[in-house]
């Protein structure tokens, strides 16, 4: 049966049998097969099936322990076909986290897939596109670690558009908590609310991170005793669980499958090796020796090794031999990382199906791939041979499962080096070592093997065997629902009791796991300095251009400690300290107080612990392979190691110097976020400052149709009404597309209509350079008429308009005649209608999470106001808020909040509303 006939017989059956899958089973499985090859190429296995039936019931498990090789990542697939069949029946949002020690980021190379053969589909396009609330191009939204879609916040512009979200768990886990690292206070609710509502989260390699898992389950408990309207779900997806329970695995048809049973039986010869000295060279010796004695051999050699000097010796052992290799660790930038994997040695190791375009034609004869853990997880990844050193079990498994991932070969080896004897692993010793105690375990289970290596014979090893042989589990500190509370009050950027950072909530606490640090290089550490960091601050800054995936490298402390010492001693002491590096911390705090002089200093490094460090590109140190090295000199052109723009897609962004504040003809295709004047204090010009005056403005540029930002210039200045209207529109639709009940809908889409009652005063136009009093405008740009620029003045005391409008709709004597119907209105809601008003109204720019802040300026001033009226406004917002969050839970607020932002957005970035003709 056609894929479509069946379609329509689904849907033209349903009056009769409400759900025909129960009466026509075979219907079930002919539409999902039909689907599945055409978004996938491939035929499904049978769990694949199985897992469609569940989620087609609004069952989904709960872990999912599927071998490698498998094909894991097709779980989006699966998602997004009930989507298209029932979409009532899952999220509408797909979240799939991946272990931050992913460095070839397989998972998003599938969705592109996937999305593309969509848009060859107009009918599947369509009945996507039919769910979307804001117009769009391409329905499906996609947001990937890597590419022209990474980490584009294009998920976060539309609540009803379907969406898959790739991220690492600091990503999505820092989003859910309120604290989105690279985010201001003011969009990380808006983030919470759309990463942990009406989502489908899927915890990719969940054994690797124990406390993440554990922090999940907390906030699935705790929406669920608050009454979440479109709670989290949760799945775990491993190819090694911890737990020995009884998780959606292969069904006994899988077992039976042809290619399915091929893959589980993959012929690996496992060989072991002992060695009497561990020490990091003589194992690099050994790794050297084996991989040197397959020099002839012809094949695809994978080399594992547990630390990246190990992995750097055997590196330079096979440079030394001139013989083809690529080093592939988790301390690579992004940049390089992505031209790595399109070279032709990895394209040697890759299927054809997981080369990315543009990837060069696979190297022939004799390559080496080394790797540190950074290759065992996320990359599907398939070697002839493989050599390796002991790690724990999961760690083991993953190695395996990279080598001969297919079955298609039958003379795989794989060596495994091992000491001859453990130390410190008797657990009443004070010196026990409980990492060592698990490679001794992890030794005896591979012993059990008899040199067989496949997925099937590592399946039927013991299961609490396998799990007391995994890595030990971290500290893991409870989440409980005071720091919920805690982390959900956004709007208070200062340090707050009670309110710890969430770096060791996201990954736990092992001592084994040195602290990490982050590095990028930006332009602004060398440009925004004196003075212009008081006009404009970095932390609103990196708020407007958040930092990206490709510009981040990731290493352990103690070595960036190291690398910025050979920086300091490159430069000199003089030049090391003038020029401060940004050190951004994990709540998004930006300091500029430690030269680099002062963080090489050893009592200093814990400044460095699961921070950013953002250098200037004068200060250089990022090797030509993309690791940070302090003894690399910058380049010619020092402003190449800023590589925060992006060139393509939707999520586009330039910034270019200029001498105008207009935009660029040459970039006449995107609208300016914002400009920075640097001569802003310079009222008088001398001669050279005037040349310098040609690059005197700094336009941050964006792809127009970009949304998801708290903040953009508009090149034509945009009237009040209009925008408002837009923004009406754009809730109605979200609205109806979400089926909210009709009093809930009715207080998002009459908040919309007050939200920006504040604009009209005179002081706020005149703060947007209109001072004529006739007209009154949302957003600055040229006037449409006379076409002249409408010029914001910088530095005007902190009137915030969200609470204008509060004000307005709170106090009858404040409003206008022609705001009567709408206060009218507005008076006959409920008291808790009341409050999502007039709430939604005072947080859509992200304040009143619980309060408005009063420092370092007090944003409870009105300039038209009575001032006591002024006051009890702002004493009632914490209180709304807390009766708010009681009612709807924290997630379930901060997602009602982002109706209104969302449409907010759309009207901001001049998208025309769907016509009112669509809401059916």
């Amino acid at each position: 049966m056609p894929v479509f006939d069946c379609a329509n017989l689904i849907r033209n059956s349903r009056s009769e049998y409400p759900n025909p899958f129960r009466y026509f089973p075979c219907m079930s499985s002919a539409l999902f097969s039909d689907l599945f090859l055409e978004l996938t190429e491939s035929a499904p296995f049978p769990w694949q099936q199985a897992l469609y039936d569940r989620l087609l019931c609004s069952e989904p498990p709960s872990m999912a322990d599927l071998p490698t090789g498998i094909g894991k990542t097709s779980v989006v697939a699966i998602w997004l076909i009930v989507l298209l069949t029932h979409p009532d029946r899952v999220p509408r949002r797909l979240v799939y986290v991946v272990n931050r020690r992913t460095v070839v980021d397989q998972t998003s190379a599938e969705v592109e897939r996937i999305r593309e053969r969509l848009k060859a589909n107009p009918e599947l396009n369509a009945k996507l596109t039919a769910l979307c609330a804001v117009p769009v191009d391409e329905p499906l939204a996609l947001s990937t670690l890597r590419g022209q879609f990474a980490d584009n916040r294009e998920w976060c512009a539309d609540p009803a558009r379907p969406a898959v979200i790739v991220g690492t768990v600091d990503m999505i886990g820092s989003g859910l908590l309120f604290s989105r690292y690279t985010c201001g206070f003011k969009t990380r609710p808006h983030h919470a609310a759309f990463l942990g509502q009406d989502v489908l989260l899927v915890h990719d390699e969940a054994h690797l991170e124990p406390a993440f898992q554990k922090l999940l389950d907390s906030i699935v408990d705790e929406q669920k005793s608050c009454g979440d309207a479109m709670p989290l779900h949760v799945l775990q997806l491993t190819a090694t669980a911890r737990d020995s329970g009884k998780p959606f695995t292969l069904t006994p048809a899988d077992e039976e499958h042809e290619v399915v049973r091929q893959r589980l039986s993959a012929r690996k010869h496992l060989r072991l090796s002992a060695i009497e000295d561990e020490k990091p060279a003589s194992l690099a010796a050994k790794l050297s020796e084996l991989a040197l004695a397959r020099r002839d051999s012809g094949r695809a050699i994978l080399i594992f090794a547990r630390t990246v000097d190990a992995v750097q010796k055997v590196a330079s052992a096979l440079e030394s031999e001139k013989l083809p290799h690529e080093v592939l660790t988790g301390t690579m930038r992004g940049m390089e990382r992505e031209g790595l994997i399109k070279r032709p040695i990895l394209s040697r190791f890759l299927p054809p199906s997981s080369r990315p375009e543009g990837a060069q034609p696979p190297r022939e004869g004799t390559c080496y791939l080394v790797a540190t853990s950074a290759g065992e997880v996320g990359v599907n990844l398939s070697a002839d041979d493989l050599i390796c050193d002991l790690s724990t079990y999961e760690s083991m498994a993953q190695r395996f499962g990279r080598v001969n991932r297919f079955g298609l070969l039958t003379d795989t080896v794989v060596e495994v080096v091992h000491p001859a004897t453990f130390k410190n692993t008797d657990p009443d010793d004070s010196k026990f070592d409980p990492m060592e105690a698990a490679r001794q375990l992890t030794l005896d289970l591979l012993r059990q093997l008899n040199e067989d290596a496949s997925p099937a014979a590592l399946r039927k090893l013991d299961a609490d065997e396998r799990a007391k042989a995994f890595s030990p589990l971290p500290t893991i500190r409870p989440a409980t629902d005071i720091l919920f509370d805690a982390w959900a009050m956004t709007s208070i950027s200062e340090l707050l009791p009670g309110r710890p950072p969430i770096a060791h909530y996201l990954h736990g606490e092992a001592e084994w796991q040195p602290p990490d640090t982050q590095i990028a290089w930006r332009s602004e550490v060398e440009t925004i300095t004196g003075e212009l960091a008081k006009i404009y601050d970095p932390e609103e800054l990196l708020g407007e251009y958040p930092l990206k995936p490709q510009e981040l490298l990731r290493s352990p402390s103690y070595r960036v400690r190291e690398e910025l010492a050979q920086i300091v001693k490159r430069l000199g002491d003089d030049k090391a300290a003038t020029l401060c590096p940004w050190l951004v911390a994990n709540d998004g705090k930006v300091s500029r107080s430690y030269s680099l002089a002062e963080l090489v200093e050893k009592d200093n490094e814990a400044l460095l612990h699961n921070a950013t460090l953002l250098l200037a590109p004068t200060h250089g140190g990022l090797s030509e392979r993309g690791l940070l090295d302090g003894k690399a000199a910058a380049p010619e052109k020092p402003l190449t190691l800023d590589v925060s723009d992006i060139l393509a897609g939707p999520a586009m962004r330039v910034r270019v110097k200029s001498a105008s504040e207009d935009v660029p003809a040459e970039h006449a295709c995107l609208r300016l976020k914002l400009f920075i004047d640097t001569l802003i204090q310079n009222e008088d010009l001398s001669e050279a400052e005037e040349e310098t005056s040609k690059t005197r403005y700094w336009l941050w540029l964006e792809a127009k149709k970009a949304v998801g930002a708290d903040s953009m210039e508009n090149t034509t200045a945009v009237y009040l009404d209009k925008h408002v209207a837009d923004v009406v529109s754009h809730a109605r639709n979200i609205v109806a597309k979400l089926s909210l009940s009709a009093s809930l809908g009715r207080s998002v889409i009459l908040a919309a209509q007050l939200h920006d009652l504040g604009k009209r005063r005179r002081h706020w136009q005149h703060g947007i350079g209109n001072y004529d009093k006739a007209e009154c405008f949302a957003k600055s740009g040229k006037h449409p008429i006379t076409g002249k620029k409408l010029r914001p003045r910088p530095g005007l005391n902190p009137y915030r308009h969200e609470f204008g409008s509060l004000l307005d709709v709170s106090f009858p004597s404040q409003h206008k005649e022609s705001d009567a119907d709408l206060l009218r209105e507005f008076a006959a809601l409920s008291d808790e209608g009341k409050d999502i008003v007039l709430h939604l109204v005072a947080a859509h720019h992200g304040r009143a999470r619980p309060h408005f802040p009063m420092s370092p300026a007090d944003e409870t001033f009105d300039p038209e106001s009575d001032y006591e009226a002024a006051q009890k406004a702002a004493a009632e917002v914490p209180q709304r808020f807390a009766r708010l969050q009681r009612r709807f839970g924290r997630w379930g607020l901060a997602y009602l909040e982002s109706l209104l932002r969302a449409a907010d957005y759309a009207a901001s970035a001049e998208i025309e509303p769907l016509p009112l003709t669509h809401h059916a």
